[in-house]
Formats: structure tokens, sequence, C-alpha cells
């Protein structure tokens, strides 16, 4: 049974301000918090169902565990159908970004993402197709929001996540800066070279002004039929997959 302050604390964490001054985030699943388990991450607590327990407790990292039944969890998820069990797990000091270190090598660069889904679905894409790292602009939706912990299936354990201001990051570039953009050069025909910032923008307003007037060379993935539009973790995986077959 998960006393009243412990529902109370683990609740509060499911919003930005309270993760940051906690310093922990929320990760719901077997499958996700085993993930976490065996990276570089430190999980703090586990609650879970006791079935759950012998898979959980063979880890060697001093873990406070909790065992609970299903309808407590449910008062402490996220999620509208409760997973076995939830992790609270530390979040990483930030480290700063050495430019030089993104040479001879690709790296997808955010502006303005918003929809934690699609942020989840990028971070789990970049994972799949071996890009290790993230750029992210200060207002990109935050990596450590429940919703998009769930949707990278655990892969934001091995992909950091960096948050920067884009508009310096990208006037110092020390590799090219190629933007995702619907008036581009097809990504199909252009010549990328072996490394480069790549930038994909906002779900509604695309890569921002300032942003933009740091784009080196526009790319685009051509247009077969009607739609106005690709989403965001739509293009990023083409573009991944279409960056990795020529690596």
């Amino acid at each position: 049974m998960l006393s009243k302050s412990q529902v109370s604390f683990v609740n509060a964490l499911h919003h930005k301000k309270h993760r940051k001054e906690q310093g922990l985030f929320i990760a719901e699943g077997i499958k996700s918090i085993t993930e976490f388990l065996q990276s570089d991450y430190s999980v703090d607590t586990i609650f879970c169902i006791p079935d759950a327990t012998p898979k959980l407790s063979k880890f060697s990292q001093k873990i406070k565990l909790f065992e609970t039944g299903s309808a407590e969890l449910k008062k402490i998820s996220a999620l509208t159908t409760p997973q076995d069990a939830i992790a609270l797990i530390r979040i990483p000091e930030k480290t700063n970004i050495d430019p030089e270190s993104f040479k001879n090598r690709f790296t997808i660069v955010l502006d303005g993402v918003q929809d934690p889904g699609n942020l989840g679905t990028i971070i789990r894409t970049a994972d799949w197709f071996g890009f290790g790292e993230i750029i992210c602009s200060i207002d990109t939706v935050e990596a450590y929001n429940p919703k998009v912990v769930q949707a990278t299936m655990g892969s934001l354990s091995r992909i950091r996540v960096h948050y920067t201001d884009l508009e310096t990051l990208l006037g110092d570039a020390p590799v090219p800066v190629f933007g995702a953009m619907l008036d581009g050069q097809s990504v199909y025909e252009a010549n990328l070279g072996n490394e480069g910032f790549l930038v994909l923008g906002n779900e509604g307003k695309g890569i921002s002004e300032k942003v933009t007037s740091k784009i080196g060379r526009r790319i685009t993935i051509p247009s077969f039929g009607k739609a106005e539009s690709l989403n965001v973790a739509i293009s990023a995986a083409i573009l991944c997959s279409e960056l990795r077959r020529r690596l």
C-alpha cells in the first residue's frame, strides 16, 4: 500500500517544475525500466506488483523497491491502463556541448517540436538508426516528460538529448547545417557529404526565422501525392534512413 505522501510525491513528478526540483523523472513498464537499469542512468525507486519483483530485483543497483497492487499503481500512473511497474529515475546532470565533437557524423537538431509523442518517436528512431545524440531548442518539449519517455520505449536510455540556444550553436557550427524544408532540394538527389546538423522544425510553423538564417542548405522529402505536409517524426525517420543508407 502506497502512502499518501508517496502518491503525492510521484504525481508531482508529472509536472516539469517538480521534475526539475527533485531531479527525477518517471518511466513505466518493465521493458522500459529494464533498459534504464542496464544504462548509465541511476534508478532511484521502483513501485511494482509482486509478479514483477523477480524481474527487477536481480539488478545490482541499490534501488528502493516497493511492492504494491495494480489499483495503487493507477494512482501514480500517467497511463489510462497502468503497466506492472513504475520507476523514478535520476535526471542526468547537464553537460556542455562541444561543437567539435559533432564532426564526421550527422546529428538531429529539433527546433520547437512541441508534441511529446513526436519527440519520443524521434528519440526511438534515432536509436534505431544509430544516431547517439539529439540537440533541441530550449522551447522543444522536455525529454523527461512522461509521455515522451513512454513513446521512446526505452530508447531514451541510450540517446543523449541536449537543450541549447540553436541560433548560437548553428552560427558557429563546424559542420554543414541542413534544414528540412518544403522548398529544399530533394534529399534523394542532394550530395550531403558525411557530416552535418539536420534541423527539423515545429509541427505547425516549421523552422523558426532565427534558426532558418543559420541554415546553409535546404533539403526536402519530395511529395508524390497531395498531402500538404509530413509529420515531423515521420520526416525524421525518412531522413535518418536516407542518411544511414549513404554512410
